[in-house]
């Protein structure tokens, strides 16, 4: 057998393995709104209305609140969560323990954005398309697309590409119909 035969037959083991696994998972969760393409790994706490497009990932610890969504090729590094609003605080007299819960918020979490171990991001905030959320970070209002952000609270560190001609090389392969490729490979060599 040849060494690419051998490789194919790896790679069918391990998209059956995680095929397998995510039925499991969305059967286990109650998530009926995520893409059979989407996998979550390890243990977590999601919300059984979060939705998940294509080729979508949240590692392992994630704690995800109600009416969130996240766009195509997606990933949430471990421990990430999406929390807050979730109390009243503005009633004088009662304790916040007391004061009920207003409507919760949709946060929309746009195509091809990573988010970094440990952050936190508010209840109706949206990233927007391709952004990175730098690790640790709290993000508490929208970050626009192609943007990199971090800290506490999180602010702009930097554009992630360098000119407007890659932004639109990059929307176009957004736009394209979602495709597989090989999860965490090496590139470079």
């Amino acid at each position: 057998m040849s060494l690419r035969i051998y490789l194919r037959n790896i790679d069918a083991i391990y998209i059956f393995y995680r095929s397998s696994l995510m039925l499991l998972k969305r059967k286990f969760y109650g998530l009926k709104h995520v893409h059979s393409t989407f996998f979550m790994a390890g243990k977590g706490r999601v919300s059984r209305d979060f939705v998940a497009a294509e080729y979508s990932f949240i590692s392992d610890g994630c704690r995800i609140c109600p009416k969130v969504s996240i766009g195509r090729y997606t990933m949430f590094g471990p421990n990430v969560t999406i929390t807050g609003g979730d109390h009243r605080f503005d009633i004088p007299g009662t304790p916040m323990i007391f004061s009920g819960r207003p409507k919760p918020k949709q946060t929309i979490i746009e195509d091809d954005v990573w988010v970094g171990y440990g952050s936190v991001i508010m209840s109706g905030v949206r990233v927007g398309r391709g952004a990175i959320i730098a690790a640790n970070s709290v993000v508490t209002k929208d970050v626009p697309p192609y943007e990199i952000y971090g800290g506490v609270p999180a602010k702009k560190i930097k554009d992630r590409f360098s000119s407007v001609e890659d932004i639109n090389i990059h929307d176009v392969m957004l736009e394209q119909a979602p495709r597989r490729g090989r999860f965490c490979s090496d590139i470079g060599k």
